[in-house]
């Protein structure tokens, strides 16, 4: 069962959002980079980047290579190597930039919000930043 990450940049949280494999299925074929939209991951309105991901055995996806399948490649850093020495390289299983049925986690970026989210949120702020007035008796 895919698991979405799904992240605010806005307030650097994060939620899972747990998926069925029939509920997938707008997901397949989009790469990294893309935008989707939110009612995939119950979050009608809003509008997701997908930023990356790792297949059932923990591969990680990598958004320079194409397709779905595993590839064996030389790596001097960036995603799925991260050298001890510099000039370090090393080669390392990676899979390519499309989602696929093999994908199990998938993250995602909040790229847009609805417009009545955006003005209830910019209300609530003012009103909690407002200290509050002490009775004087």
């Amino acid at each position: 069962m895919p698991l979405l990450i799904v992240s605010d940049p806005s307030t650097g949280k994060s939620q899972k959002v747990e998926l069925e494999d029939a509920r997938m299925s707008p997901l397949i074929g989009k790469k990294i980079g893309e935008v989707v939209d939110g009612s995939v991951a119950n979050m009608a309105g809003y509008k997701l980047k997908i930023t990356g991901g790792t297949d059932k055995d923990g591969i990680p996806m990598r958004p320079d290579i194409h397709g779905t399948a595993k590839f064996h490649v030389i790596l001097s850093g960036g995603v799925g190597f991260h050298p001890k020495a510099e000039g370090e390289r090393r080669r390392k299983v990676i899979r390519g930039n499309t989602i696929s049925m093999d994908s199990k986690f998938i993250n995602l970026s909040i790229a847009g919000q609805p417009k009545g989210k955006k003005k209830a949120e910019k209300a609530a702020e003012p009103a909690a930043e407002k200290p509050s007035e002490e009775k004087k008796e």
